[in-house]
């Protein structure tokens, strides 16, 4: 019989924060706190559904660098573009995702899709950040664009739900994403009153972000919207149940990245002389250019 992983903690985040001009957004987890017990996550940000007015200057993030780990950006609703130092460029809507490998180092900046901008409406998305292992940390930056139709979806039974398999296996459907160590992200839904039993490598680190509705997990321990439940490694099972409405999940499940973390910023490395390195390059134009 399977053993049950257990939670850890459960957070909350009820204060929102602005990035840019056009992200207003609940930070569950990040680095410096949970760097190490939910490796190789290293940050999370929901931006909850806010509505923008039109405007024919699209709000967004300008110009920024990072280097040593990847972007996840995935869309709710809205439209966003990106384009980054090395010539790539996309646009992502609804159910779409950007994956974004820093690698040593990259430039680029974020915004909302600019016909979208003319017209407002409401923006949700969320933006994770998964890091590299020390090997990897000086690849060449990258950029993968998985649109909605390119994402697997598997139907929960009984109709409870749907997972989406944006990268890693669930239940032998596999997900288009390329990753550099093994990661499960999966983006649920779960209707109210259904539950599920996923089942997760024993050892790997798991947070299960509740991004609307709330869920009880393992019968005991309900999790409100806007909250991560973290996981302890040991066990392979977990039961989720939506309660009293539609629930709506992005489960985030990776093997630990051993090694050490040093971070400043839009840098993440493994010793503060490579974070020196990295703000080095950044200010001697090494992570080119973005016009």
């Amino acid at each position: 019989m399977a053993k049950t992983k257990q939670i850890s903690e459960v957070i909350q985040n009820d204060q929102p924060h602005w990035v840019g001009d056009g992200f207003r957004v609940y930070s569950l987890f990040s680095m410096q706190e949970f760097g190490r017990k939910l490796s190789p996550f290293l940050l999370f940000d929901y931006a909850a559904p806010t509505t923008y007015t039109p405007t024919d200057k699209p709000r967004g993030v300008d110009s920024h660098p990072h280097k040593g780990f990847e972007t996840v950006t995935i869309v709710y609703q809205g439209g966003l573009e990106h384009r980054d130092s090395t010539g790539s460029s996309g646009t992502i809507g609804p159910g779409d995702v950007q994956w974004m490998t820093a690698g040593s180092g990259i430039l680029h900046e974020e915004k909302h899709e600019r016909q979208w901008s003319k017209k407002g409406g409401v923006m949700q998305m969320a933006q994770l950040w998964v890091n590299l292992p020390a090997e990897n940390k000086s690849s060449p930056p990258g950029y993968q664009t998985i649109l909605k139709d390119q994402i697997p979806t598997v139907t929960l039974a009984d109709g409870g739900g749907t997972v989406r398999i944006i990268a890693g296996e669930y239940e032998g459907t596999k997900g288009p994403a390329k990753t550099f160590t093994p990661v499960n992200v999966y983006d649920m839904r779960l209707k109210a009153g259904h539950s599920t039993t996923l089942k997760l490598p024993e050892g790997y680190n798991t947070a299960m972000t509740v991004l609307d509705g709330a869920v009880k997990i393992n019968g005991d321990t309900l999790v409100p919207s806007v909250a991560v439940a973290i996981l302890d490694p040991a066990g392979e099972e977990v039961q989720i149940e939506a309660t009293d409405r539609d629930a709506m999940l992005l489960i985030l499940n990776g093997r630990p990245i051993d090694e050490p973390i040093a971070a400043y910023g839009p840098f993440v490395m493994n010793t503060t002389d490579e974070i020196k390195e990295a703000i080095e390059d950044f200010r001697a134009g090494k992570m080119g250019r973005l016009d």
